[in-house]
């Protein structure tokens, strides 16, 4: 029998707490529905600080999640994307926010 301490366990973890960081969730489903600058992020994302959101972005972008792209304009433009494995974070992070809301919604 396999224990539960293998070495995925770790690495889950991380994952679990990554994403469970306050407004992590709410960034990773603005850009999944394609928000592309900071103030469409905010706008989206109703009640975050930029502060808080410009933390986020750093953190899922340190972590792979998120691509920043710089274009030197005038001012300069900033753009975020999901990164490959930021698409497969948020397709695996569907049925669980199904669960969440279908567990909402039979608790009234």
């Amino acid at each position: 029998m396999e224990t539960i301490h293998d070495n995925t366990c770790p690495r889950f973890e991380a994952t679990l707490e990554l994403v469970g960081r306050r407004w992590t969730g709410s960034v990773l489903q603005a850009a999944g529905r394609g928000a592309r600058r900071f103030t469409e992020y905010r706008g989206m994302i109703e009640g975050i600080s930029d502060r808080l959101l410009s933390q986020r972005l750093k953190e899922l972008e340190a972590a792979g999640l998120i691509e920043r792209t710089v274009i030197p304009t005038t001012p300069v433009q900033i753009r975020y994307r999901l990164a490959a494995d930021g698409e497969a974070l948020v397709a695996a992070l569907m049925p669980l926010a199904r669960w969440s809301s279908d567990r909402a919604g039979s608790r009234g």
